[in-house]
């Protein structure tokens, strides 16, 4: 088996190492990376868990969910489920026990072109956008306007170029397209012309499935090849909380299994509203109505792809507002984290939501303290990471980019401390002091290590207020949104050949202009 030759990091001299930090660096020499493992952070005990998971079986057998489609009714009462006088859905612990005993864990998130493929095993971390925001954030004019089609394409071009987003769901929605098959349809060309990575995306109807697998087969160059590495996901919405089947996402579900498309099994209830407002029952009901969607898939088509998308969400229940960037909302995440740990289940779960309406202080105290917490604690896919404002009412193009920064900050966390005879440095140390310089800066310990151990901002400032005065007391957001009109004046690496564009324009009504 062939691997790439290990550099070891006291080889060659300052020249060399100069000459290296100028390139970019092996992945296995880069201090942060996607798929990292997490999982240090535990705000649940064994017994919490046992009792979260012995509480959602409880409620699935007891209580059950409503509002099935006679298709989801059919597949799970196949299965071994109960439909009652009431017509709800009832779940016997032995069905939900031996379904996650042979649920799908394998479950790999394909790009398109090969070179960003998420892993979703154990706790492997990512990060990406979501949201579906209805607004764009002008921070220039610190105004809302309605989000485009042409908003969402460039906000999948920004992502193709940020090293620390992994992965591009839907942030927002085409409000300038008013017939949904064409905003769904639009939606998936707009995000897949932007960038290589995964994408997710959402649909409103079941008959919109169809034709958007159409789409992507002359994307992927053939249906075989689409199914070898499926690069868009479902995210769906697939119950109405509380405990209730949302009947049509239901029925786009069962489309998307049947083409091969992975699945989110997303239950975003709101704690204090549409889930209990303790921390541990909005786990409860959210863990309880994903394991109902696992049996439903697996009732479809035994281990097709799902991720396990327990979504619950804080509220202000002195104002009924929702909270994304309330430390409540970062337990919610880390406490849903911990369970897919549990079942040793892929899983997703919203972190990085401002309720902020601007990239201010408040979104960054509030992006950073879920993004680090869902990190640490081993969430797959964490969505909604970047750009998300107004509790996610709103969507900013500088606020992704300076996210990027951010989440590199957080995947520093996930990385954590290595210890062993190198990094506890004792020679180093015996070095320095005993008739050394008696101090680090500039050894060959120091140099060797300055881009393995570090990462740097690209857009935070770390200089004297004196030199931050010099060069002209550049501004946080202006950087931000220099490098944004930068990556939009070239065209997306990832836009389609003119042949297959052509061919997708003839068969979609594609708003984007060509």
């Amino acid at each position: 088996m062939n691997e790439e030759p290990r550099i070891s990091p006291r080889s060659g001299g300052r020249a060399a190492r100069r000459a290296a930090r100028a390139s970019a660096l092996p992945d296995h020499l880069r201090p942060i990376r996607p798929g990292m493992s997490g999982g240090t952070l535990n705000v649940l005990s064994q017994q919490d868990m046992e009792r979260i998971h012995n509480a959602a079986l409880d409620a699935l057998e007891r209580i059950g969910l409503a509002d099935a489609p006679q298709s989801g009714i059919d597949y799970l009462t196949a299965a071994g489920c109960t439909l009652g006088d009431d017509r709800r859905i009832r779940f016997p612990r032995a069905l939900v026990e031996d379904t996650l005993a042979r649920a799908n864990r394998s479950v790999t998130l394909y790009s398109r072109d090969g070179k960003t493929d998420l892993d979703l095993s154990g706790t492997r971390v990512h990060y990406g956008t979501a949201g579906a925001a209805v607004h764009m954030v002008d921070v220039e004019g610190r105004e809302y306007r309605d989000s485009t089609v042409q908003d969402l394409h460039d906000a999948s071009r920004i992502c193709e170029q940020l090293d620390n987003i992994h992965f591009v769901q839907r942030p927002m929605v085409c409000r300038d397209i008013p017939d949904n098959r064409d905003m769904d349809l639009n939606t998936v060309y707009a995000c897949c012309a932007g960038t290589f990575k995964h994408v997710g995306t959402s649909f409103t109807d079941p008959s919109y499935v169809k034709p958007a697998i159409e789409m992507l087969h002359l994307i992927a160059g053939g249906e075989d090849k689409w199914r070898e590495r499926p690069f868009v996901s479902n995210s769906n919405c697939f119950v109405v909380p509380p405990m209730k089947f949302a009947t049509e996402s239901c029925l786009v579900m069962e489309e998307c299994i049947k083409y091969g498309m992975p699945v989110l099994l997303l239950s975003a209830g709101m704690a204090g509203a549409t889930a209990p407002s303790t921390v541990a029952g909005a786990i409860v009901q959210a863990v309880a109505e994903c394991l109902a969607g696992l049996v439903y898939v697996n009732a479809v088509k035994p281990g097709a792809p799902a991720i396990f998308g327990t979504w619950p969400f804080g509220l202000d229940l002195r104002t009924g507002a929702m909270t994304g960037g309330s430390g409540e909302q970062a337990l919610l995440t880390a406490g849903c984290a911990q369970m897919h740990r549990f079942y040793d289940l892929p899983g997703g779960a919203a972190a990085g939501i401002a309720d902020s309406k601007l990239p201010d202080m408040q979104a960054g105290w509030e992006q950073m303290c879920s993004n680090v917490m869902a990190g640490l604690s081993g969430l797959n896919m964490v969505y909604e990471a970047a750009g998300m404002h107004a509790s996610l009412l709103g969507f900013c193009h500088e606020s992704l980019i300076l996210s990027d920064d951010l989440i590199g900050q957080a995947l520093r966390c996930v990385r954590g401390i290595e210890v062993n005879d190198e990094t506890l440095a004792v020679d180093q140390i015996a070095q320095v002091c005993l008739g050394g310089s008696g101090h680090y800066l500039g050894t060959d310990a120091t140099l060797s290590r300055m881009q393995m151990d570090h990462v740097y901002p690209t857009y935070g400032d770390r200089t004297s207020p004196k030199e931050w005065a010099e060069i002209g007391k550049p501004d946080l957001v202006a950087k931000a949104k220099a490098r944004k009109e930068q990556i939009l004046a070239e065209r997306s690496p990832a836009r389609f050949d003119p042949v297959t564009d052509a061919a997708i324009r003839a068969r979609f009504n594609i708003y984007l202009p060509a």
